[in-house]
């Protein structure tokens, strides 16, 4: 997966389609992220660079509740794909 920020943009269309909303703010996240389940907010912190955002969402992505029939078809892909490079890390 190519670490650019139309990668970040596709990784955050999945959770957008999925009702959540990334935000980008400053604090100290254990992983450099916080996930605010009861409002569908998932936080990033803001002083990850591209690469470290792209790391984060796929470590997160794989965690949430997505409804797979709500993404359009580009996201389907990248999510199955997602899915399947969590898979290999297990």
């Amino acid at each position: 997966m190519k670490y650019t920020q139309s990668t970040l943009d596709k990784l955050a269309d999945i959770l957008g389609e999925s009702g959540y909303v990334v935000r980008y703010e400053r604090g100290t996240f254990q992983s450099g992220w916080c996930l605010l389940e009861a409002r569908k907010i998932v936080v990033l912190n803001k002083f990850l660079n591209t690469e470290g955002r792209i790391n984060t969402l796929m470590e997160i992505v794989p965690q949430l509740p997505i409804d797979f029939d709500k993404l359009t078809h580009e996201s389907q892909k990248l999510y199955e794909e997602v899915l399947k490079q969590s898979v290999l890390e297990s």
